[in-house]
């Protein structure tokens, strides 16, 4: 990268960072309605070497990308600009401007594999957060950096997220991250090692793209979204779930009977992470492998975020799922990864089955496409 740099820009860079990808653990489709996940970074990184540049301007040459800049006097979000590079730049800076941010030059290169569902997106965003921090001077906690990019992917890139995926690129390990109140969530460090027993924590990439699906996931926010707010609420925590089930037959002619299996998701996907962090806490992995495929068959069933919409032919994660659950023969657990309807399925493998469990999964979606991560690990 240092070469690189002194070769677009002609001069040393003065330091190098990176960030990490992020898997989720648990919580799929919670995080949005404020619900709590869990989620680790792990040990594939986004990389930048950078120098200041004396310039008002902050300019990027990210590998993949045409390079791109942006001016510090002209941070405001853009409809033409939206689903590009440029705009999560501008949304980033645009927290710092009144911190004194200065430009800079940066050279950007991910090891993060395209469609891998590791959140180059989100790693991305908080590299540029810490680019921002350094160039202005200050300090800022792993939650407002998340925070920070969560406002820039929704607002600027205009994708709608929860905070998971930021916030677990930002932690040093594996994280219980509880959204009740999304301005101060409440983090806590948590431990998993699958390796410790005896199991590789993989995912398969499935061949279908997350192209064109943004307006999936906005139904599904949508649609949870209905059911709040047919009891005056904006999000799904603050409904009661006693109250949810007492008003079943009325929210099924209100909001639609799809509407109200996602709220069942979210309930029941509510008191899975929260099983699942208690599990992770006594280092029960059996019973946090039996959760795991309880959360993979309620967004099968109930989120319904692994069949695209009016999709007959390809169905590659359906596919996928079906194939991993049969290669596991009864062992290990496979669930859906993160937004769904594209990209990858999570799979916990024994360390005896991870050859012919790579072999299969190849021979429907070609070489590479069974990535075996490695988690990042802090002190807990």
């Amino acid at each position: 990268m240092q070469e690189r740099f002194a070769s677009v820009f002609g001069r040393d860079h003065q330091f190098s960072i990176a960030v990490p990808g992020r898997t989720e653990l648990g919580g799929n489709h919670t995080d949005h309605q404020h619900g709590p996940v869990l989620a680790a970074p792990v040990r594939v990184f986004v990389v930048a070497s950078a120098s200041e540049n004396g310039t008002d301007k902050i300019r990027i040459d990210s590998e993949g990308f045409e390079p791109f800049e942006s001016d510090l006097f002209d941070l405001c979000p853009r409809a033409e600009e939206q689903g590009l590079p440029v705009s999560l730049l501008k949304g980033v800076a645009s927290a710092f401007a009144e911190k004194g941010l200065r430009g800079f030059d940066a050279c950007i290169r991910s090891d993060i594999p395209v469609g891998s569902g590791l959140s180059s997106s989100a790693a991305f965003e908080i590299l540029l957060a810490k680019l921002c921090c350094r160039f202005s001077g200050v300090q800022l906690p792993a939650e407002e950096l998340a925070k920070i990019a969560q406002r820039a992917e929704n607002e600027y890139f205009g994708k709608p997220s929860g905070l998971m995926d930021q916030m677990a690129c930002a932690s040093e390990g594996p994280v219980f991250i509880d959204l009740k109140d999304p301005a101060s969530p409440v983090v806590c460090p948590v431990r998993l090692d699958p390796e410790k027993h005896g199991y590789a924590l993989c995912l398969v990439r499935c061949g279908a793209g997350h192209e064109d699906l943004t307006d999936q996931y906005r139904a599904i926010t949508r649609e949870m979204g209905d059911v709040a707010r047919y009891f005056g609420k904006d999000v799904l925590r603050e409904v009661p779930e006693e109250a949810f089930y007492a008003e079943v037959p009325a929210l099924r002619r209100a909001c639609g009977d799809r509407a109200v299996l996602r709220a069942v998701h979210f309930f029941e996907e509510v008191k899975r992470v929260t099983a699942m962090k208690d599990a992770m806490d006594r280092d029960d992995f059996e019973t946090f492998l039996s959760l795991v495929r309880g959360s993979g068959r309620s967004s099968c069933e109930l989120l319904q975020n692994v069949i695209p919409e009016g999709s007959a032919v390809h169905q590659d994660m359906a596919v996928a799922l079906a194939f991993a659950e049969k290669a596991l023969e009864g062992t290990g657990a496979v669930r859906v990864h993160g937004g769904g309807f594209g990209g990858t399925i999570q799979a916990y493998v024994p360390f005896d089955k991870l050859d012919p469990f790579k072999t299969q999964m190849e021979a429907l979606f070609g070489p590479g496409c069974c990535i075996d991560t490695k988690i990042l690990s802090a002190e807990v």
